[in-house]
Parts: structure tokens; C-alpha cells; sequence
């Protein structure tokens, strides 16, 4: 309780949380659309790299439809920071300054210690929803599971119920539902200021509570791009998962203040 009255001192000492509109959602996306205009080699060289670890990661999977909760836990994983460079070349294009594709990653020296604490956080999220992933599958067929080509071909829909496909989705939104809600804006907050991982996520609990109409659009909005990404076979990924991360940075301008 120490630790967590400790962090609530320091975000009500040190930040603002701004109450927004709820059409605002949609102007980080048209701002985050104009970092990548500003930046289109380095924007688009991160949507190329998540959309390849994707497809690698999906082939390596398909084999097994077990393996695509590890595809989920790795993008759960790997997601978040491979926008560092992202939030950092919006940071800095504030500042007028031009980056190229090393300086973006320079943050990563610089705060190491606040964002490996929060990349642990993400690691047990991903670990539980792994090992969960598996339970589900072991109740739904009670056997070997299937490959994910004879599940997919061979009517996957068939082999189980709608309640065993709605226990899957709703553990899966949970945990991605927690992920959502405790990186809104960490990352941001974390290269922005002298702020700890254990600050950083309860900031981003409390802008998503203040603002949670506004929050769950914003999700909502991630959820649609990111499934017109993957059903374009990742290739949509390449624009859209820069465009997310530009946006999320103009999303924490928008949401915190930090105090003079």
C-alpha cells in the first residue's frame, strides 16, 4: 500500500489529467497521418519490421492454432516498445528537431530502467495469457489440438461452442483490455519525464478512469485498425502501426500535463 500511495503522491504532485472530447480519438490519428508525412522512411521502416516479425511469427504459429496465443503474447509483448521510436520522433518533431532512425532509439539508453520495469509487466501478462490460451484449448477439445490449417479448412467453428468461443475472447479482451489500460500512456510518460514504470501505469489508470468514454473509443478505434492490418495478411500494418504510434503520443499530449 506504501508503494502505491508513494505513486499516487507523484502523479497528483507532478501531472495534469485533462478531460477531452470524444471526437478527439480521431485527431490524434490525423496528427499521428502527419508525423508519418514528416517522417516516411523511418515511420514506415517500424511498420515494415512489426508487419515482418508478424508474418514470421504467424507462419512458425500456423503450424499449430495453440502457437497463435504465443503469435498474440509476442505482439502483446513486442507491440508496445517497438513504438518507443515512434513516440520519440513525434517527442522530438515538437521540438523542430529532425531524427533519423538510430536517434529514435536513443531513448531506449536513456530510460532503460523505468522501461525494462514495464516491459516485465508486460512479460507476466503475456506468460498468463499464454498459459490461459492453453487451458481454454485443453477444455475446448480435451485432446490434441488440431492444426490450425485443419481447424481453420476443416470447420473450427463445428469442433466447439459459442460459449467455448466467448470464454477464449473474453479472457483474451481482459488481458488485452489490462494492457490497454496500463500503457495508454506509460511509454509516453516515461520518455517524457523523470517518471518510474509503478508511476507511469497508475498515470495511464487515471487518464483512462478520467477519460473513459474518450478511452474507449480510442480502443476501439486500435481494435479496428489493427484487425484491417491483419486481415489484410499484415499488410495494412505497415501503415497502420506506425500511424497508431504517432497517434498515441499526441493522445498523452492531449490527456497529461506535466506540472512546472
Amino acid at each position: 500500500m506504501n508503494i502505491l500511495s508513494n505513486a499516487n503522491a507523484v502523479v497528483r504532485d507532478h501531472f495534469i489529467i485533462r478531460k477531452v472530447e470524444v471526437i478527439k480519438p480521431f485527431f490524434w490519428l490525423i496528427r499521428g497521418w502527419q508525423d508519418i508525412l514528416r517522417h516516411p522512411s523511418i515511420s514506415l521502416a517500424y511498420g515494415v519490421m512489426i508487419s515482418a516479425m508478424g508474418v514470421m511469427i504467424l507462419i512458425f504459429a500456423s503450424n499449430h492454432i495453440y502457437l497463435i496465443a504465443a503469435a498474440i503474447s509476442g505482439f502483446l509483448l513486442v507491440g508496445p516498445f517497438l513504438s518507443i521510436g515512434l513516440l520519440e520522433l513525434s517527442r522530438q518533431q515538437e521540438h523542430g528537431k529532425t531524427l533519423n532512425f538510430d536517434d529514435s532509439l536513443a531513448v531506449l539508453t536513456s530510460k532503460i530502467t523505468p522501461l525494462r520495469h514495464f516491459a516485465v509487466t508486460l512479460l507476466v501478462i503475456s506468460i498468463f495469457w499464454f498459459i490461459a490460451s492453453g487451458l481454454v484449448f485443453f477444455v475446448m477439445y480435451e485432446d490434441i489440438i488440431p492444426s490450425f490449417k485443419n481447424s481453420l479448412w476443416g470447420g473450427f467453428l463445428d469442433m466447439i461452442t459459442p460459449q467455448q468461443v466467448a470464454l477464449y475472447l473474453m479472457i483474451g479482451g481482459i488481458l488485452a483490455g489490462i494492457v490497454f489500460v496500463l500503457s495508454a500512456v506509460s511509454i509516453s510518460a516515461i520518455i517524457d519525464s523523470q517518471i518510474t514504470a509503478l508511476d507511469a501505469m497508475l498515470l495511464s489508470i487515471k487518464v483512462v478512469l478520467t477519460n473513459f468514454p474518450i478511452m474507449v473509443v480510442w480502443a476501439s478505434l486500435i481494435v479496428v485498425l489493427t484487425i484491417i492490418a491483419f486481415s489484410s495478411y499484415l499488410l495494412g500494418m505497415i501503415i497502420i502501426y506506425p500511424l497508431l504510434g504517432h497517434a498515441t503520443w499526441h493522445a498523452y499530449r492531449d490527456l497529461v500535463e506535466i506540472k512546472k
